[in-house]
């Protein structure tokens, strides 16, 4: 049993004390039940996981959150609410830095298009998928065939049950579910802090530890007007979290790529992430030079330039994770051992590991024929040479003409009839787009298509249209989409589109042809083939571990366990929370300089606080981008804190687990209740979560 041993060793390097760590964002119908008893004592019982479920929420936006009352109270982050604040605020109220509060519900505020959606059920619908698609089939017809009931399960869900239904890729193609959600989208706004505690430290703090930030915020799901009736929901802790405790964070983390072959992740270090990283720092670089006009300015610009920012800082970590020699050792040691272990599951032959051998051969080809045309696929497709909301939108349209007349199965897949709701809802949000902001977010990145692909490129002269991109730009603001009701008129009509002269249809119709294009060249040549050669690769895991490793992260609910603990860095022990007065401290210390100047209300109402209050705490938990706004649960299921980041230790999870340094970074229960209490003289908010 050599090859058994090597691979022992192998996972044991790739990913440290796994079964013994914490490792795992773990489906809620497949749930580590063994290892949470075997480490931590805890029965993980039905009824646990499904108020689990059906309390937690997912924000379309982007993130997650979950219900803390029996009145359809949701709690998410300030930053996962940010979209919605920006949103609803003008130049005269600033609700994102200024915050808000409903004294009453009937004061709270409805948000213009923000769709919440909770897991109802999960179906395993693999062996539905895996049928339709035979073995004789090329590329092209394996995926059409695929798309086709995958949304057929789709549709058949929604007439049947009502609710949102979503056939879900996991293991890379390894496995499909089919998840069933309950729609929210008449959601309303019930408090936010100021953004200056909310994200207290700004960009110096992202991704750091120690932290002190109150990045909560509170919304109300409705129903017929009236506020929803929760039979699932968290109950507030008074007490939050203690050092060693184990908490569970349930949430919805966006993309891991952990179960990537080492020839994908190469080519993420090499292509992806290079051209990502020059792509976001480019659009920051045009953002904060906006906002530097002025105050308004920098409002319009405020959630573009935090997500660009975030994204930045996140990508940055991810790439020096990728050019981390030891992390690729890790990847390869795990690769080896797979393959040592398949050897020997079949004696004589070989047969298990050429299998794997052949997969991963599939798809390190795959990245030299993807690497002949991503920056196109990216720019053209992706839309990363049209950062613009009117351009969204004017594509949306022109898509719609072509695709709503086709049976749902035949659609691209953002189209299919299950989406269609959802992508109206948000289509026609009357939310403002403000016309200077388009121009600059245009201008750099019709500028970014130019630098890429070069000035005598057929797809960059078809954009610009004989203009430098500043002029072009100029052109192409000048659109009726600002209006929600021009858009119902052209996706109603079909035959407006073909007559339009608006400049941002024109364009988008322009490029229709080669977008499609390469969306199909990618589609087919790319991601069908990674997709089977995945599937492979998938079958032989299970067959030689079982369901003993997690899927990666696909922005769908997952369940997450740690315990409660500090860590060292730089020969200092950090301890595992900090508290409301390491805030105050950490301002004086930075001069109350921005973007460490405290509100008004937290400075002059210093006094009023109990300054040892738990304020942000770190655990062992294993979480990602989109787990922000995710309830940290103890034992009993009650909320101790409300998830909203990781350290910079913790930015490789991408690619591996580690728990010597990463952590992920929650708001303390307490601290949420003392602000409350103390400085926002919200008693009624109070009450509703504690009782008291």
């Amino acid at each position: 049993m050599r090859s058994a041993a090597l691979f022992a060793l192998a996972l044991l390097v790739s990913t440290p004390m796994l079964g013994r760590s914490d490792e795992g964002m773990w489906l809620l119908n497949d749930p580590p039940k063994e290892l949470l008893k075997e480490k931590h004592k805890f029965d993980l019982t039905d009824a646990w996981l499904e108020r689990a479920m059906k309390a937690n929420v997912r924000f379309n936006s982007g993130g997650s959150g979950g219900f803390v009352s029996a009145d359809g109270l949701i709690v998410t982050n300030h930053h996962i609410a940010a979209d919605a604040l920006q949103k609803m605020s003008t130049k005269e109220k600033d609700l994102f830095a200024l915050g808000f509060y409903a004294k009453e519900r009937k004061d709270e505020a409805k948000c213009p298009d923000l769709e919440l959606n909770v897991l109802q059920s999960i179906e395993d619908v693999t062996e539905k998928v895996n049928a339709a698609v035979k073995p004789d089939m090329k590329p092209a017809e394996a995926a059409a065939a695929r798309r086709a009931v995958m949304s057929e399960l789709e549709n058949a869900s929604l007439t049947k049950t009502g609710l949102r239904s979503d056939v879900v890729t996991l293991y890379q193609g390894g496995a499909y579910h089919l998840y069933r959600s309950k729609k929210y989208t008449d959601v309303r706004l019930v408090f936010a802090p100021e953004a200056g505690i909310a994200a207290f430290g700004g960009d110096v703090d992202n991704f750091e530890f120690p932290r002190h930030g109150l990045d909560v915020a509170f919304f109300r799901a409705y129903e017929n007007d009236k506020p929803v009736k929760c039979e699932h929901y968290f109950k507030w802790s008074d007490v939050g979290p203690k050092e060693n405790d184990v908490v569970f964070v349930t949430g919805h983390p966006g993309t891991t790529n952990r179960l990537e072959t080492l020839d994908k992740l190469k080519h993420r270090r090499d292509h992806t992430l290079p051209y990502t990283l020059y792509r976001l720092r480019t659009l920051e670089a045009a953002l904060t030079q906006y906002g530097d006009q002025g105050p308004e300015q920098r409002r319009q610009a405020g959630t573009n330039l935090h997500s660009v920012a975030n994204a930045r800082k996140a990508f940055s970590g991810q790439l020096q994770g990728l050019l981390d020699p030891d992390i690729l050792k890790q990847k390869a040691g795990a690769e080896m051992g797979l393959s040592m272990t398949l050897l020997d599951q079949a004696p004589g032959s070989g047969r298990f590991q050429q299998q794997y051998e052949a997969g991963k051969k599939k798809i390190a080809e795959v990245q030299k024929t993807y690497r002949e045309f991503e920056k196109e696929h990216a720019l053209i497709e992706t839309g990363h040479a049209f950062y613009s909301d009117l351009f969204a939108i004017a594509r949306h349209c022109v898509r719609m003409a072509d695709e709503l007349p086709k049976e749902s199965p035949d659609r691209l897949r953002e189209y299919r009839k299950s989406n269609l709701d959802s992508l109206k809802f948000g289509l026609f949000s009357p939310a403002p787009i403000y016309k200077d902001l388009e121009r600059a977010k245009l201008q750099a990145s019709l500028t970014f298509l130019a630098e890429n692909l070069g000035g005598d490129h057929p797809t960059v002269k078809l954009v610009l249209a004989g203009k430098n991109p500043a002029k072009r730009a100029d052109e192409l603001v000048n659109s009726e989409l600002y209006d929600p009701e021009v858009r119902k008129k052209l996706v109603a009509e079909p035959k407006l589109i073909a007559e339009s002269k608006d400049p941002m249809i024109l364009l988008a119709k322009a490029i229709v042809a080669d977008a499609r294009k390469l969306r199909k060249k990618y589609e087919d040549e790319v991601e069908e083939v990674e997709r089977q050669a995945y599937a492979e690769i998938a079958k032989l895991r299970f067959a030689a571990l079982g369901k003993s490793v997690a899927p990666d992260a696909t922005f769908t609910l997952r369940l997450a366990f740690g315990v409660v603990k500090g860590y060292e860095v730089d020969g200092q022990t950090l301890p595992f929370h900090t508290t409301l007065g390491g805030a105050f401290e950490r301002a004086a210390a930075m001069k109350n300089r921005e973007p460490f100047e405290l509100p008004e209300r937290w400075a002059k109402g210093k006094d009023k606080l109990d300054l040892k209050t738990p304020f942000d705490f770190v655990s062992t938990a294993d979480t990602i981008g989109g787990n922000s706004g995710s309830p940290v649960l103890n034992r009993e299921g009650e909320l101790v804190g409300v998830n909203f980041d990781r350290n910079r230790h913790g930015l490789v999870r991408n690619f591996v687990y580690t728990e010597v340094q990463a952590r992920h970074v929650a708001v303390h229960s307490r601290a949420v209740l003392e602000a409350l209490r103390k400085l926002y003289d919200a008693d009624g908010l109070v009450k509703e979560l504690s009782g008291k």
